[in-house]
């Protein structure tokens, strides 16, 4: 065989082979939803947003909730009839408040049951959305995170406090503008915050979480651990099924780079 063809074969070998394995994985995940929803007896919607590869360079995405996202699931909840349960596994650093407040509207009037379940963590637009459902599930070590909204770089909270530590003949248009930008952000996810507890505790208790979670208390990353949501009166447990796990594992990251944690992928039980 002549060289050139050797040459055309092994191009074409690497233009088509990451994609026929992207679609492997991707006919593994169908597999495993649908396990997973005999299971549980659930509709399941995954929303993971890990590193992808894309196909041909190899060059990892990062991910977070974005107007596609809330189309997809939105999708998929009227897809759903309104006796059938649905399950949420939700693995985001956040995203838009737009697309994540859609998506908690549509599963808090869903009729039957609604659970999220987080293998690992979900901030920001996904704790908004995880406040909407009947049932949080969380891993032992998963963590939520507050709400407060982000103006650009920075925190709207944070924008207010430096506002509030000056005259107003000494600030700029532009730092009024985020201002009054900041104050309403707040006061709208407050808003919507509240109510999406209201229904679910006390109205003292939903105005005491809608305070810490959305007006800057903390910082944007803090964890939000099991105990911590426990101690503030949110209702979580540790009941993930394995077969979620499984459907995790599928969700890798990209291996075209060195791995920063490696270990044997082996179930361990006592060492000898």
């Amino acid at each position: 065989m002549a060289i050139d063809n050797i040459f055309w074969i092994f191009f074409i070998f690497l233009f088509f082979y990451p994609q026929l394995m992207f679609k492997l994985k991707l006919i593994q995940r169908y597999n495993c939803i649908k396990k997973l929803e005999k299971e549980r007896k659930t509709r399941v919607i995954a929303m993971i947003h890990r590193q992808e590869t894309l196909a041909l360079f190899g060059i990892p995405l990062y991910r977070f909730i974005n107007m596609e996202d809330s189309e997809e699931v939105l999708r998929a909840i009227r897809m759903t009839s309104d006796d059938v349960p649905i399950d949420l596994i939700l693995h985001t650093p956040g995203g838009l408040v737009l697309a994540s407040e859609q998506i908690a509207m549509a599963l808090k009037e869903h009729k039957a049951k609604t659970t999220v379940i987080i293998p690992h963590y979900a901030m920001s637009g996904g704790s908004l959305i995880s406040l909407a459902v009947d049932e949080i599930i969380m891993d032992k070590n998963a963590v939520m995170g507050p709400v407060d909204p982000q103006i650009g770089q920075y925190p709207a909270a944070s924008i207010l406090n430096v506002i509030d530590t000056k005259y107003v003949d000494e600030l700029e248009d532009e730092t009024l503008i985020l201002g009054d930008i900041a104050k309403k952000a707040i006061n709208q996810v407050g808003e919507f915050v509240y109510w999406l507890l209201k229904d679910k505790m006390s109205e003292e208790k939903a105005k005491y979480i809608t305070e810490l979670i959305s007006t800057g208390v903390w910082t944007h990353d803090y964890p939000l651990t099991i105990n911590k949501l426990k101690d503030m009166g949110i209702k979580v447990n540790t009941n993930v099924p394995k077969t979620m796990y499984d459907l995790f594992d599928l969700y890798k990251q990209p291996t075209g780079q060195k791995p920063s944690v490696q270990y044997v992928p082996a179930p361990y039980g006592k060492i000898k």
